[in-house]
């Protein structure tokens, strides 16, 4: 097996919404907002290699949408996912299964591109990956969450024929090597992929712990549907991957790729930065 990073671009976020009851004081000095009050965030998908598979969790925002929409993100940077893939040898047509953690924009925009008047996959040869809870939600989606679920994203994913249901329940195996965890606070049924690599356990964080300083406990994003059980969700994850020595996988940190965890008298933190 293989990993890779894959950077699928950056875009912006109002700092406060992705803090939640954090004062500015504070996390400004960790990601310093511009005039507007926007922070930059990172789209980081990861490329696992099986040699059988190709496996891409998460594909970022995607480039369809229109000026409008753009306007609101601001995606920003050299770095796309189709330059990203190349950098590593590998092209679309290379994926075999994109693992779709959830169904918010960013995180599977680039799932879909158009092709004239069409909605098409961007990866041909790949089978997507959902569950049905999330995939129930993210279709029927309740008011708060109805801009980050976008029709055009997910609906053509079903109608190609391409799409999937993962199966394995709560901390199961779903492939080899890759199992399988859900949380519900940052919206229904969440997957979490827990990557057995070489004897070496690296947790794709999503957005349970979208950066490194949301390991502190009380940083928990506004635009979670179930803030206190996100608490207990990251509680739970952050004993049991300290007690373990996992890594964790950041897909929104702007600098912090990976990092380790150290218990500090009781609470956990954030121990060396690395890549992967």
């Amino acid at each position: 097996m293989k990993l890779y990073t894959i950077i699928a671009g950056y875009f912006k976020l109002d700092g406060g919404a992705m803090h939640g009851v954090v004062p500015k004081s504070m996390w400004q000095k960790v990601n310093p907002a511009d005039d507007n009050n926007m922070c930059s965030w990172a789209m980081r998908c990861l490329l696992i290699d099986t040699g059988d598979r190709k496996i891409l969790i998460d594909n970022g925002m995607g480039d369809k949408q229109d000026a409008k929409f753009f306007g609101h993100y601001h995606p920003h940077g050299d770095e796309t996912l189709a330059s990203s893939l190349a950098k590593h040898g590998f092209t679309h047509a290379d994926i075999t299964d994109v693992f779709l953690t959830h169904l918010h924009f960013d995180h599977c925009g680039g799932s879909i591109v158009r092709d004239g008047d069409k909605l098409i996959p961007a990866f041909p040869n790949a089978t997507y990956w959902s569950n049905k809870a999330h995939w129930a939600s993210a279709t029927n989606p309740n008011e708060r969450e109805r801009a980050s679920f976008l029709k055009e994203n997910i609906l053509p994913i079903q109608e190609s024929g391409q799409l999937k249901w993962v199966e394995a329940a709560d901390g199961e195996e779903w492939l080899p090597c890759i199992r399988i965890r859900y949380v519900q606070g940052h919206t229904d049924n969440m997957m979490l992929p827990q990557i057995d690599y070489n004897g070496q356990t690296v947790f794709f964080c999503a957005d349970l712990i979208p950066s490194a300083a949301h390991i502190s406990m009380p940083w928990v994003m506004a635009y979670d549907m179930r803030p206190l059980d996100t608490l207990n969700e990251k509680r739970t994850i952050l004993q049991e991957a300290v007690d373990n020595n996992w890594l964790l996988f950041f897909e929104h940190d702007p600098k912090i790729e990976v990092c380790t965890l150290v218990n500090d008298n009781g609470r956990v933190k954030m121990g060396d930065s690395i890549s992967l």
